[in-house]
């Protein structure tokens, strides 16, 4: 403690919390829809009940067409009918050419408290996701069970400690790129954290291995439902076409930041004061840093692990097969807490002692979920993100290809901090963005694939996204993680641009 309060003397100054950062982009978003005009697209969705298309125009007017083709043509929507239909494309639409200015809906400081409020309620499933995942490991640490397997764990990978991060960063962006693992790695960080420290790594080495392994997945994303295809199918265009080029910029996006990490976590192993976050170590140890002398790994600690990776297989399953989503995760988590503790033998008292203690851990964590939330719901209250789209794509349709392709990417970039949401920003840009590459000469796979880069390098660091709720749960400053991943951002920029230039002069 003494130590502890050495190192706030030497630095007077601190980072600002998840918190303050979250508020004032509350603050910023409130003042935008003060100075941006409201506007809006008519969109379009299918209508199973009455087997039409519901047109909703910006005045919030509905009004019915028939579910054909040749109506989809008509509004200049380049989407198969069947997509449609069938659900594969279940978000409205926007209507290219509808855009219209609408009466201002200006947020006040109540609008921004409510925000909040409802921010809160529309993540209530992931809040409760992280508190029973807290649970499960609270009862593995109480009965010595995960310090027992971090402690065989570490002796396994002496001396090969880089193999975490090449297994982790690997695997976790086959997710990204497959289903758009996202979320879902937010269950990984209280289990990993505590093994990369044991490796005596740093936390911000497993934050990247795990939050960046899942960003340039979705980045060049290949089958991904909730990015490469949903946006090609509101493109008129197989979602196949590109795949190739997205899979040799995958491969070469993990060897960038392999190599980025590694050399990083090379220096903090070396020399622990090489750590960014070495005045954060402290705070790191407290929370993830297990209190008791790791016990040999007996059966029914081995048998309660396998029962805990094995809740994340059931998972990763039920999401890629059966369209699971956070309610059926967590089911899974409650049974499998379950399990466990009568695996240890807990006592009733103990198991729910210690099961909501471990929840408690996390209620930060879940409610700056929340909060992050909220910044999105004031600017959609707002009315002011299709003005904001509206003004990046003027002008653009009359540069030369390959420029256009460049700040196509940017523009991308620049929407995925108002709308970190990939299906959402799909059916709002590309069946407005899609045109304007044939109006350069463009085939429309390279519209997708600018998106998705745009998207994945902007979701790496906006406080909109997983970034700032990931850098609260392991305790490691935001600001000190945007300044850590800067430099790669870079790299990752520059080979998105070389990506999108190869496809488009040789695809």
């Amino acid at each position: 403690m003494t130590e502890e309060l050495v190192e706030k003397k030497k630095h007077g100054l601190s980072f600002p919390s998840a918190w303050l950062i979250t508020f004032i982009l509350l603050m910023i978003a409130a003042v935008l829809t003060y100075i941006i005009p409201a506007g809006a697209y008519s969109t379009l969705i299918y209508n199973g009940e009455t087997e039409a298309f519901t047109i909703t125009a910006p005045s919030g007017e509905e009004s019915e067409v028939p579910a054909t083709q040749e109506t989809l043509d008509q509004y200049g929507i380049k989407t198969d009918l069947d997509k449609l239909v069938d659900g594969t494309i279940w978000k409205p639409i926007a209507i290219p050419g509808s855009y219209e200015k609408v009466d201002p809906q200006h947020q006040n400081f109540v609008d921004v408290i409510m925000s909040i409020v409802n921010g809160i309620y529309e993540t209530i499933d992931i809040m409760f996701f992280v508190l029973i995942l807290g649970g499960c490991l609270g009862i593995l640490n109480y009965s010595g069970a995960f310090t027992a397997g971090i402690g065989a764990l570490s002796r396994a990978t002496q001396g090969k400690e880089y193999i975490l991060i090449v297994a982790m960063t690997f695997l976790i962006s086959l997710g990204g790129t497959t289903f758009g693992m996202a979320e879902e790695t937010m269950a990984l960080y209280p289990v990993l954290v505590p093994v990369f420290l044991a490796a005596k790594y740093d936390a911000l080495v497993c934050v990247t291995s795990i939050y960046m392994g899942s960003t340039i997945g979705c980045m060049f994303s290949t089958v991904n439902p909730f990015s490469a295809v949903i946006a090609s199918n509101t493109a008129g265009v197989d979602f196949t076409s590109g795949i190739y080029w997205r899979m040799l910029g995958l491969v070469a996006a993990l060897v960038i930041v392999v190599i980025y990490i590694i050399r990083y976590a090379n220096k903090v192993r070396k020399d622990p004061t090489k750590s960014i976050v070495y005045d954060e170590r402290f705070k790191i140890e407290a929370a993830f840093q297990q209190k008791q002398e790791a016990q040999p790994l007996k059966p029914q600690y081995s048998i309660a692990l396998i029962v805990f990776l094995a809740c994340f297989a059931v998972m990763i399953y039920g999401v890629i097969n059966l369209e699971w989503w956070f309610g059926e995760m967590t089911a899974v988590f409650i049974v499998g807490g379950v399990i466990i503790g009568i695996i240890l033998g807990l006592p009733e008292k103990v198991f729910f002692e210690e099961f909501i203690s471990g929840a408690s851990a996390l209620v930060g964590v879940g409610m700056i979920i929340g909060f992050s939330r909220s910044v999105n719901l004031l600017l959609e209250s707002g009315r002011i993100q299709d003005t904001i789209l509206q003004g990046l794509i003027s002008g653009v349709g009359d540069m030369n290809p390959y420029f256009f392709l460049v700040i196509l990417m940017f523009i991308f970039m620049i929407l995925g901090f108002f709308i970190n949401s990939s299906s959402a920003l799909a059916v709002l840009t590309i069946p407005i963005m899609a045109p304007l590459a044939d109006a350069v000469g463009l085939p429309r796979e390279l519209v997708i694939s600018a998106y998705i880069y745009g998207l994945g390098i902007i979701t790496a660091v906006s406080p909109c996204s997983l970034a700032l709720i990931t850098c609260e749960m392991v305790k490691v400053p935001y600001v000190k993680y945007v300044r850590f991943l800067m430099p790669l951002l870079g790299l990752l920029t520059i080979l998105g641009v070389v990506m999108l230039l190869l496809q488009a002069s040789l695809g």
